[in-house]
């Protein structure tokens, strides 16, 4: 009697993520680092960022011109003028403002007590006794900037979980903040294994042995881990041995919160990080409803975190950026994990439905709409090269010229 093994159903992306998530506790919550803002880019806030003043600090003119009351304005005769009773650069006291008169005031300059507008210079006719004619009356608060209207006094100015950008590290700076409370970088170990691999370099195109390739994964996955503020330690290709493999593990988790490799977890006779991993930790092989990708691998050696990817380039690619990326950003505490997909028209056919989840290779036209990179197949990395974001495709849905579908750009992706 023979007996048949049934396979085990793909997991949904979306279950693979939550569970991979679910093991990754915020480096934030045991170690905090304060940084320079001035070298904060990057990286995930620890703890809320709460002012100690109001931005603005007093309300001041948002122009260069005259500020004034536009009562007095009012009450000119036709023709007449205002004399200008002081002068305000920026950074310097204002004092308050005589009645019937305008003070001359530049942009950030505080505003005078007592006036109630700013009437920019080009609106101002300068007369030759100095005083002002005003040519276009003005209305009670133009061109004034409040005070607080950037920011008030306690509160809070950037969140817990925020990962900062040179536009939030500069909102940092103006509320007076010289260094920063952050999440530690993750330490993570990068390694390839595969005896055909060969990096640049090291063989002329020319003089390749037969089955060879070079590296290519171990290129665009350092490259990434760099960009989402990781420190990467980089072991380079491990031989297709069990104990160089074994070796590699044990020594990358002495002092990593991640190892993470491609290629090496099937069942093949070659493929020893499997039996590896599990020989020094536990280690679970997840087929997951994408494409391309699908073999994924969760486990830990020591106290660090495993994570093994697809060999094949965009295989490899994908499913770092929709696993790997949201894991690592969860580690350093980021409430940001994934970008927003946005409804844009195929301007390309898709026929043939998937019983996976797709993610396919496209790039933006100048029409607005989204062409098709016309090889889709996971060893194919110019497809990632060339375009600009994927659509996110769900399983079973073919797509028909002029559809809407699901964009998610790289750019966010790989940011």
């Amino acid at each position: 009697m023979t007996t048949t093994r049934t396979r085990a159903p793909l997991m949904p992306l979306d279950d693979a993520l939550a569970s991979l998530l679910a093991q990754a506790q915020p480096l934030a919550e045991v170690e905090v680092e304060q940084v320079s803002t001035f070298d904060a880019d990057g990286r995930v806030l620890a703890q809320d960022l709460v002012s100690a003043l109001q931005v603005p600090a007093h309300d001041n003119s948002a122009m260069d011109g005259y500020a004034l009351r536009c009562a007095d304005v009012a009450g000119l005769a036709d023709g007449g003028s205002l004399p200008v009773s002081q002068r305000i650069p920026a950074g310097s006291a204002a004092q308050p403002l005589q009645p019937g008169s305008a003070a001359r005031i530049f942009t950030g300059a505080a505003i005078p007590p007592g006036a109630d507008a700013v009437v920019m210079q080009e609106d101002c006719e300068v007369q030759p006794d100095q005083s002002i004619r005003v040519l276009r009356p003005p209305q009670p608060g133009q061109w004034l900037r409040r005070a607080g209207e950037d920011v008030a006094k306690n509160s809070v100015v950037l969140s817990k979980g925020e990962r900062l950008t040179p536009a939030s590290i500069a909102l940092a700076a103006s509320i007076g903040m010289e260094y920063v409370p952050v999440a530690r970088r993750p330490r993570v170990a990068l390694f390839s294994t595969g005896d055909e691999l060969v990096m640049p370099g090291a063989v002329a195109p020319q003089d390749m042995r037969p089955g060879a390739i070079y590296n290519s994964n171990r290129f665009f996955l350092r490259a990434l881990l760099q960009r989402l503020g990781c420190v990467v330690t980089d072991y380079g290709i491990v031989p297709d041995q069990r104990a160089a493999t074994e070796d590699a593990l044990r020594n990358a988790s002495q002092a990593h919160d991640l190892i993470l490799t491609s290629g090496g977890v099937s069942v093949g006779e070659e493929d020893h990080v499997k039996p590896a991993v599990q020989a020094l930790g536990q280690l679970n092989l997840w087929q997951i409803a994408i494409k391309p990708g699908k073999p994924f691998a969760y486990g830990t050696v020591g106290q660090s975190h495993f994570i093994g990817l697809p060999g094949n380039p965009v295989s490899s690619y994908i499913t770092f950026l929709l696993l790997v990326r949201p894991f690592l950003l969860r580690l350093q505490g980021a409430t940001q994990l994934v970008p927003t997909a946005v409804a844009l028209p195929a301007h390309f056919s898709w026929p043939r439905a998937d019983q996976r989840r797709e993610f396919l290779r496209v790039r933006r036209n100048a029409a607005g709409g989204l062409d098709l990179f016309a090889n889709q197949s996971s060893g194919v990395l110019t497809s990632a090269a060339w375009g600009d974001g994927v659509v996110d495709n769900p399983a079973g849905q073919t797509i028909a010229h002029g559809d809407s579908v699901r964009f998610i750009s790289l750019a966010e992706l790989q940011a």
